[in-house]
């Protein structure tokens, strides 16, 4: 009989051990490669969630990408339709609004700024369909104001004279527009035959555009003009001042190899331009970039 017990007692130990080791696998920690495996999907997970709160750079319009690329430290980013800047504004990149030449220049928003693209191989603007050719002649001020300042005192407070062939011009600091107007410097001064283009006319002036209901490029401190008695200007040549009108003749002097010397640092030339300003020199690296 004691015997008989004992060895149901033994058997019970047998299966209470059977029973602990049996439920110790069931909660036992992971295998190394199934907690990678469940770490890696927890991270697929977060990663899926950033991107759907991130738009796709594919989602980006091309101009605010150029944008973005092109003025780093003011244009922080691209949300529901509008650019992000660095002063904590938003600005509407589209305002949907289909708009005539005039409202182009006078009521432009970001996008409008890349409806004429920037040809450095056409040296003779034209019309094209409704729209004379002035690519970068339309500016959205807004964009331009929260970079620059929205008054001349604060667009004051970032000009730097940069030495210009015996003079010494005022151009802002910011987005390395003094830095890029050195660099123009330093390339004419290795070519003779350009010297004689290279006068100052002008460059920081807050004012209005003459007949017009907007600031002047000069306004924000990026723009210079050079050698204004060998320029050609539109208005010059025209019987009147009608923005739309056709048939006004192309006239330059300048010569080419000094314009690209600019554009390769960044300067538009308003030579390009349909209504042509060929002393005209601005800042736009955004209509440069690719």
């Amino acid at each position: 009989m004691k015997t008989r017990i004992k060895s149901i007692a033994s058997l019970l130990v047998i299966a209470l051990a059977a029973c602990t080791w049996s439920c110790q696998k069931e909660h036992a920690p992971q295998s190394r490669q199934e907690s990678q495996s469940v770490e890696e999907a927890s991270s697929a997970e977060s990663s899926s969630a950033d991107e759907e709160e991130k738009p796709a750079e594919s989602s980006i319009p091309d101009g605010a990408r150029r944008l973005m690329k092109a003025y780093p430290d003011f244009v922080k980013g691209f949300e529901n339709g509008k650019l992000l800047m660095a002063d904590g504004s938003k600005i509407v990149y589209d305002d949907g609004r289909k708009k005539d030449y005039d409202q182009l220049l006078d009521e432009a928003d970001p996008e409008d700024m890349f409806c004429m693209p920037y040809d450095r191989n056409n040296w003779h603007p034209t019309f094209e369909g409704a729209l004379p050719q002035d690519p970068g002649r339309i500016r959205c001020e807004a964009f331009f104001k929260s970079m620059y300042g929205h008054s001349a005192e604060e667009v004051r407070r970032t000009l730097v004279n940069v030495p210009w062939f015996g003079q010494s011009v005022q151009i802002t600091r910011l987005n390395g527009a003094a830095d890029a107007l050195r660099k123009v410097a330093e390339e004419i001064k290795g070519k003779p035959e350009l010297q004689s283009y290279v006068k100052s006319s002008g460059s920081f002036y807050w004012r209005q555009v003459r007949f017009a209901n907007r600031l002047s490029a000069h306004s924000y401190g990026m723009t210079i003009d050079i050698a204004v008695s060998k320029s050609d200007y539109w208005a010059w040549a025209s019987k009147n001042h009608s923005e739309t009108k056709r048939g006004i003749p192309y006239k330059n002097q300048f010569p080419h190899a000094l314009v690209e010397i600019f554009e390769r640092n960044g300067f538009i030339w308003g030579g390009r331009w349909y209504h042509y300003d060929t002393m005209h020199f601005e800042y736009r690296p955004e209509l440069l970039v690719n």
